[in-house]
């Protein structure tokens, strides 16, 4: 099983009565909360986190996309993957993603992953998100209708740059350019491995099977609520003939370890309570604009949860918020090394996912809190788990170049 390590970047010092006073985490929240002088010590904090991730063995580190969000500091993962490139060696380099709808060429984005790529030696693994209605409809003002439409030409432009060796033109409905010719050109052939994190859309899961692309739910409300989405998923492949190969899944999941239960459940009870309190704080109006959601999927009654959370925040569901709750809803795996092992063996075994990704900072977390969790779970859980699975071939995963065909890196450097 591969073991990922997630990060959200979320921004660590909302004010204690930001619920009550503020409608949307997400949007239109206000300027004034954010002090760019916070945020450097806090971006710098993030960056040292996902570079311990990769230090101590994590199989790869994971960066994502928002905008206009209180939750998610990363308008542009790439310029985080760039870094982490330089910073990190075997460790693969999951951008989740850049949100193809959003970039005028697309074309951008099949250079910038490729910088990527050739910086890192070809470990880049290329998320390509539809992107939250809150990013794409209302930061970013497309229109919610065309949003697929706009996510999947720019998708047949970037493969066809990443894989056409000549020159070519391209004359699409919402993207037309005379000379696509990308320089530079990734490492991988014949492109990155290509991840599509989604929520519980049935076209998404379609398309993943017929691209032959991994599919990730990125679920924030844990293991018990995603049972569903991932059951769906299963169904659709086993209808579409396709194995139960389980790396062609990925899934999120909160996670915090300590020497006990009750140890962790007093470690991490703060920052749980923040991020569920505080981060995701949707006003309803951004959560579900006509046109995203699609009509195979409303046919199916699949909710998604940034549906629940605006629901939650406006108290017209019983989601829960209190450190109790959150772990008994299995938002966040809470216990010793041992039961953290063991709850997540149930969790990839029972929804059929090779790819975890965990969330081991999440709220407020503060930088040592987030070391000592990851740690713990490098050292005392990670072994338990990095077996599972093993029967099956990953086709999904990056293929760098040899090692000592790669450049050293400045840490690697420094520590001679």
């Amino acid at each position: 099983m591969k073991l990922m390590w997630f990060h959200l970047m979320p921004y660590t010092e909302l004010p204690e009565n930001f619920r009550g006073k503020h409608p949307s985490v997400w949007v239109d929240i206000h300027s004034s909360l954010f002090d760019p002088k916070r945020a450097h010590l806090m971006y710098n904090d993030f960056m040292d986190e996902l570079e311990y991730a990769a230090q101590v063995g994590f199989d790869a580190v994971c960066v994502n996309e928002h905008h206009s969000n209180g939750y998610g500091l990363m308008p542009s993962p790439n310029l985080i993957a760039s870094s982490l490139a330089r910073r990190t060696t075997d460790t693969a380099l999951c951008v989740m993603g850049n949100s193809l709808a959003l970039y005028n060429p697309p074309t951008r984005v099949a250079e910038e992953f490729a910088m990527i790529d050739v910086i890192s030696g070809g470990r880049l693994i290329a998320g390509f998100p539809v992107g939250s209605p809150m990013d794409t409809c209302y930061a970013y003002g497309q229109n919610p209708s065309m949003l697929r439409d706009r996510y999947h030409e720019a998708h047949d432009l970037i493969v066809r740059a990443w894989t056409d060796k000549e020159t070519f033109a391209f004359n699409g409905r919402y993207n037309q350019q005379r000379y696509v010719n990308i320089w530079p050109r990734p490492v991988q052939q014949p492109h990155p491995p290509i991840w599509v994190p989604g929520g519980g859309s049935v076209e998404t899961w379609r398309w993943c099977a017929e691209m032959d692309y991994v599919y990730c739910y990125l679920s924030y409300y844990g293991y018990k609520i995603g049972q569903a989405t991932m059951n769906g998923f299963w169904d659709e492949m086993a209808k579409l003939g396709k194995d139960r190969n389980p790396y062609r899944a990925g899934f999120l999941q909160f996670v915090g370890v300590g020497e006990s239960r009750q140890h962790a459940m007093d470690l991490y009870a703060g920052a749980a309570e923040y991020f569920y309190g505080n981060c995701l704080h949707i006003d309803p109006r951004f959560a579900a604009p006509p046109g995203y959601a699609t009509e195979a999927t409303q046919r199916k009654g699949l909710e998604s949860q940034v549906v629940k959370a605006s629901q939650y925040s406006n108290k017209f569901n019983t989601l829960a918020r209190e450190m109790d709750a959150i772990v008994d809803n299995g938002y966040v795996i809470i216990g010793s090394p041992d039961e953290v092992a063991e709850q997540l063996r149930e969790v990839a075994t029972e929804l059929n996912v090779g790819n975890l990704m965990l969330l081991l900072q999440f709220g407020n977390m503060s930088k040592d809190l987030t070391k000592y969790n990851t740690k713990l779970f490098a050292e005392q859980v990670r072994p338990k788990l990095a077996q599972l699975f093993s029967e099956w071939e990953h086709r999904w995963w990056p293929s760098p170049m040899d090692a000592t065909l790669r450049a050293d890196i400045p840490a690697r450097i420094a520590a001679e």
